[in-house]
């Protein structure tokens, strides 16, 4: 049996293998993620923003060098519409977390990026979700993990893995 892709029209049909892969990758997500007695959870609550606000947050802070991004690029990388993401920006610019300013070769549009305030919340979060995960690491014996990282080696061959790794990897180092 093939179910359609749901998400991209030219996407390849996904298979039952795909799903059976896809929700190990689940559960081996939702352990590893939950090994932290649910500190990342409290973390993000700990914001008090809300999803959209926070998915927000987190998209802005995978830009290279704190780059500006346009909302309407925030509402497709978060497959969202627009005005949501401009209703979360809104919020963000209140609080602080984001700048926005006018793009400075079409007013219509706006560009924002994280404040030095947002980006230490979101470094914040992200050090609780790796305390987490070294935690789960470090239960690992040595087969699992020489298995573990030979996977995730390769993953990391992706473009879009390996930016976001990038992204992350060099603010976290010696965060605990």
């Amino acid at each position: 049996m093939v179910v359609e892709a749901a998400t991209k029209t030219d996407a390849p049909p996904i298979t039952d293998a795909d799903h059976e892969l896809a929700v190990r990758l689940g559960a081996l997500m939702l352990h590893a993620l939950g090994s932290d007695g649910g500190a990342v959870m409290r973390a993000i609550d700990d914001t008090g923003l809300g999803l959209v606000q926070f998915k927000t947050l987190v998209a802005l802070a995978g830009n290279v060098d704190g780059a500006q991004a346009p909302v309407k690029e925030i509402a497709e990388q978060l497959g969202m519409s627009v005005p949501s993401a401009s209703r979360s920006v809104d919020e963000l610019v209140k609080r602080g977390l984001v700048s926005r300013t006018e793009d400075p070769e079409d007013r219509r549009v706006r560009r924002v990026a994280l404040t030095p305030a947002g980006r230490e919340l979101v470094d914040e979060v992200m050090a609780a979700r790796v305390a987490g995960l070294e935690r789960f690491a470090s239960t690992l014996t040595s087969p699992e993990r020489r298995k573990l990282e030979a996977a995730v080696d390769v993953l990391l061959e992706r473009d879009e893995i390996a930016a976001v790794y990038r992204s992350h990897a060099g603010r976290l180092k010696g965060r605990r």
